[in-house]
């Protein structure tokens, strides 16, 4: 199966996704993962812009992979050697990158919905790819998400689905919840009640940690994002892991089936001990590796527009 009838302008959400969009990324990226780099689509004329204003590792060189894999010439950017920090607008960067001859741009900032006055401008005609906004959205890393879940079980419908951890700071939880609601899982929710988001009612329910562990097929453990608190210096780690992280004892009472994911960065001894990042349950790396064909998948379709 091929997404070549998927054309997007822009990859700025998931809301946008009905399900058959989703499954023909899906599978679209899993046909990338398994085909040989002599096949692969060649985009060697559109040059692509990764324009990241906050720091990160797995989603910038993700792109960047994808990108190369993709044959797309890629134009470096350094914000904090750029014309932003000089006070110039996102928009007059964008509006300076197409004028150099980018088509296509990755923007990652702290600025929610940041996407929809550029999207509206006159003056812009490239197309935007969403690498994460604010607390918002983080649609990428929700469709490998989705395409990490697929590989294990094949379907979405009656998977139970716990997504734990800093709820309202996460713009992967918001992402997730949102489409795989949709998608006819039954999820659940957990972590402290005071990073609880009431927004994340009209998708699953609240329990304790202890009282869910056991009976989900799919354990999303979320990064504590301190830079996003506004009392960082009173979070007790230790404190955290105990209540909250998921321990031996507790990985212990998963069922046999079910999978550990992290969007990553993994803060071990937090969300997760240290022994589990890396043990049969988790599919933390295979989350990264996905990552990298889910966005050659995206690319495409956005391509598909040009």
């Amino acid at each position: 199966m091929s997404n070549h009838n998927l054309v997007f302008k822009h990859f700025e959400s998931t809301k946008k996704l009905n399900s058959g969009m989703v499954m023909k990324l899906i599978h679209r990226a899993i046909e990338f993962k398994n085909l040989d780099r002599s096949l692969l689509p060649q985009y060697p004329g559109h040059f692509v812009c990764n324009v990241f204003l906050e720091n990160s590792t797995r989603t910038h060189l993700s792109f960047e992979m994808a990108e190369k894999k993709l044959g797309m010439p890629v134009i470096a950017f350094d914000a904090k050697t750029s014309s932003l920090s000089k006070g110039e607008t996102l928009l007059d960067t964008l509006i300076t990158l197409e004028s150099l001859g980018v088509d296509t741009v990755v923007v990652r900032t702290r600025e929610e919905n940041y996407f929809e006055p550029l999207m509206k401008s006159p003056h812009l005609n490239l197309s935007i790819i969403n690498g994460g906004d604010g607390a918002s959205q983080h649609p990428t890393q929700c469709m490998l998400d989705l395409m990490t879940i697929y590989e294990k079980f094949q379907r979405f419908i009656g998977l139970k689905i716990a997504i734990v951890g800093d709820l309202s700071h996460s713009r992967v939880a918001h992402s997730n919840a949102e489409i795989l609601s949709r998608l006819g899982a039954e999820l659940f929710f957990s972590g402290p009640e005071e990073w609880y988001d009431e927004t994340f009612d009209h998708f699953g329910s609240y329990l304790p940690m202890d009282e869910l562990i056991g009976e989900v097929d799919v354990l999303m453990l979320l990064r504590v994002q301190l830079e996003r608190h506004d009392q960082p210096d009173s979070f007790e780690a230790e404190t955290y892991h105990r209540l909250y992280g998921l321990n031996i004892e507790r990985a212990s009472r998963m069922q046999d089936h079910a999978i550990i994911m992290h969007p990553a960065p993994v803060n071990r001894g937090v969300e997760i001990a240290d022994e589990l990042v890396m043990s049969e349950k988790s599919v933390i790396a295979e989350q990264m590796k996905n990552g990298v064909f889910m966005r050659m998948s995206i690319i495409e379709a956005v391509m598909n527009g040009k």
